[in-house]
């Protein structure tokens, strides 16, 4: 759900205060626990380093990335895989066979 027109995004005045009349060399990895805020234009080319609940993912701010939250870049879950058995024995299959068509190179 989008904040109000009215309001304006949510950029947290810490984060802003951080990266105030700084180039992106001079600030470094800004490091942050504020991850509902917006990313802005002035943001475009400094690293964050963002919270996850663990550690710190490093993101290198572009211009596509304007308009997201910093939120949406550092994932909170880690994605194992699915699949048992079969799977493990179809991952080696093709393991193999790209082994296979290195060596017939």
């Amino acid at each position: 759900m989008s904040r109000s027109l009215k309001k304006g995004p949510y950029v947290d005045e810490r984060v802003m205060k951080k990266i105030r009349n700084k180039t992106p060399k001079e600030a470094g990895i800004v490091k942050t626990w504020s991850r509902a805020s917006v990313i802005t234009p002035e943001m475009i080319g400094f690293t964050f380093g963002v919270h996850n609940g663990r550690d710190f993912t490093n993101i290198l701010i572009s211009e596509e990335m304007v308009g997201h939250r910093l939120g949406e870049f550092s994932l909170t879950r880690k994605f194992t895989r699915h699949g048992g058995r079969m799977q493990k024995e179809m991952e080696i299959e093709a393991k193999q066979k790209e082994i296979d068509a290195a060596k017939s190179e």
